[in-house]
């Protein structure tokens, strides 16, 4: 049977929205409700294990449970199957971008880049400021690049080899990184979420950014200030073998400043609005050519050839790029620091984005997202429940359809109208959106963000999850500015 009267679509910014007259609220919750019990369950059972390939079917399963829904609200198979189509295609990018900084990671790391990073920042980085410089490095290098994915992929990693050289938890210090990776993304004019709020909200780009300082800027003060407690209290049982551990990396590898020219040509193309994906492309080959030319022996080893030929050259290149591959040290703590999956070790990942996209995209067809949206709206009764529910809808849509796009683009398109009527500005609405559609999607461990910088950072998001401050704690800021008023623009026009 196929009736899809009830079914009215429409596009935002390229992403398909559905509005379903037959479904009503709870049932567009049955899915969620389904999925969040299932995943409790699984990592129950699995712990740690859960995301090397249950928790992916377990997304299936709560697919399947939406097409139920959404076959009993009269909804067509080939709907769901054209929603998951584009929620895939929208996924593309996400997911070359994650195989190429599995190619950029083995070349960076058998070129030395990685190594020269980690040896001239465990010399500068004091133990007790450490995880405060991060904050501010992955700000500065995310404000020049416009992308918390390329900070956690580049300065993200070597920041990561660092603190654990220096006993630092993984989980402080990737929570550090995205902070500040997250931080300067959304006060980047060259973000694409940056870009994407102002438009569905009806502003403009640059009092969006200047609007948002009022709320960012006070977290990640915030931010910084609990990352200096934290570094003056932790115990950097490393510290002592830092000296040992410099003088393996420079027997190791051959260090040097001129590696940093890649990441540099790497941040100028991405400033003058190369795209990810060929700006990365271009770092994995610069870097492979660097492992040459700067690490013959390491590109050798990594063949087990007896010396380096073309074929051998090409051989251990090709490996960094694809496969796993080791680098075995006289330091048994940095053997671990010095490995990489190549795109064989992103293919999890891409695994678990996929199957949160079919999720996302089935829960989209049958109108539940937009369904979920509206009846937020319905409970606004005041200013502060406004912005409470625009809150609380960019955080469900984020769990739900696990695309952080998909979290600004819907209550953007739901609340724009409510913000309207009420006289609020445009900027209040876009600013909203960030500080919880942006920032949280990588605390949620199926989003395609969150299933990113784990993967990429090698630190799994229960483990970053309370230490990415700056990230939770922004919901909270444009709640507390929200609920006492603070700094709230209205229309020009309104009386």
């Amino acid at each position: 049977m196929k009736d899809d009267k009830n079914i009215t679509k429409f596009k935002a910014n390229d992403q398909n929205i559905i509005e379903n007259t037959e479904l009503n609220i709870w049932e567009a919750l049955i899915p969620l409700f389904a999925l969040v019990g299932m995943l409790a369950y699984n990592v129950y059972v699995y712990g740690d294990d859960a995301l090397s390939g249950s928790n992916q079917f377990i997304l299936l399963l709560g697919a399947a449970v939406a097409a139920i829904v959404g076959f009993y609200n009269k909804v067509s198979y080939s709907i769901m199957l054209d929603e998951v189509s584009e929620s895939i295609k929208s996924a593309t990018g996400a997911i070359l971008i994650l195989l190429m900084v599995g190619a950029l990671a083995g070349t960076w790391l058998i070129s030395g880049i990685i190594p020269s990073m980690m040896y001239y920042g465990l010399q500068i980085l004091n133990p007790n400021i450490f995880l405060a410089a991060c904050v501010i490095i992955c700000s500065i290098t995310s404000i020049a690049t416009g992308s918390s994915w390329t900070t956690a992929a580049t300065v993200g990693i070597a920041l990561i080899g660092i603190g654990e050289a220096l006993g630092i938890s993984l989980g402080m210090t990737a929570g550090a990184v995205l902070s500040g990776a997250y931080f300067g993304d959304k006060m980047s004019p060259l973000s694409d979420t940056t870009n994407l709020t102002p438009i569905m909200a009806g502003g403009e780009l640059f009092s969006h950014i200047k609007y948002m300082t009022l709320t960012t800027v006070p977290t990640v003060i915030i931010t910084l200030i609990v990352f200096i407690i934290i570094g003056f209290t932790v115990d950097t049982s490393g510290v002592t073998d830092t000296s040992s551990i410099l003088t393996t990396i420079d027997t190791t590898f051959n260090i040097s400043g001129w590696l940093f020219l890649v990441p540099l040509v790497l941040v100028v193309l991405i400033v003058k609005k190369t795209p990810p994906l060929v700006a990365l492309l271009i770092g994995t080959l610069l870097g492979g050519l660097v492992a040459i030319i700067a690490q013959p022996e390491i590109v050798k080893d990594i063949t087990g050839a007896d010396s380096l030929t073309f074929q051998s050259a090409y051989k251990g290149i090709m490996n960094a790029m694809t496969v796993d591959i080791a680098i075995d040290t006289s330091n048994k703590s940095l053997n671990d620091l010095f490995t990489s999956g190549g795109m064989h070790g992103m293919l999890g990942t891409v695994w678990l984005i996929i199957c949160a996209v079919v999720f996302g995209g089935v829960m989209d067809a049958i109108g539940a997202l937009s369904k979920i949206s509206k009846e937020l709206l319905n409970l606004a009764t005041s200013t502060f429940g406004l912005f409470a529910s625009t809150v609380v809808s960019c955080l469900a849509i984020n769990v739900t359809a696990s695309d952080q796009y998909l979290a600004l683009v819907v209550p953007g398109k739901m609340f724009k109208k409510a913000f309207e009527d009420r006289g609020l500005a445009p900027e209040n609405l876009s600013r909203t959106l960030e500080d919880s559609g942006t920032v949280t999607s990588p605390l949620i461990p199926w989003n395609t963000c969150g299933a990113y910088h784990s993967s990429v950072l090698g630190v799994s998001v229960f483990d970053y999850f309370f230490y990415a401050i700056f990230n939770w704690l922004s919901p909270f800021m444009t709640l507390l500015f929200a609920a006492f008023r603070i700094k709230i623009k209205e229309l020009s026009n309104s009386k």
